[in-house]
């Protein structure tokens, strides 16, 4: 079963700072730059840096973060990481 255009679904986004999964309301129109910025504003409170983190979807990275969920072929459910950019060292 796919979304109907404008239809909002549900999508999972593990954010991986503060290990936490998250379910965000989205539409075909969002964009994975609003997606990361609604992720991290609902798992750590804040966007500050948020330039800093990056997203993967279905294992890859999303190298250009403009680009609709549609265009992702992202549907209801679909799984996304938000994870920082850089590797974190090990304490």
């Amino acid at each position: 079963m796919t979304a109907g255009v404008g239809e909002r679904y549900g999508v999972r986004v593990m954010v991986t700072p503060a290990w936490e999964q998250v379910s965000l309301q989205v539409d075909d129109t969002t964009t994975v730059a609003q997606l990361k910025r609604e992720a991290l504003r609902s798992a750590l409170k804040t966007t500050a840096g948020e330039e800093a983190c990056v997203v993967k979807f279905r294992g890859a990275l999303v190298l250009d973060e403009s680009v609709t969920l549609r265009a992702l072929g992202a549907g209801p459910n679909a799984p996304f990481i938000v994870l920082p950019g850089r590797r974190q060292p090990v304490r």
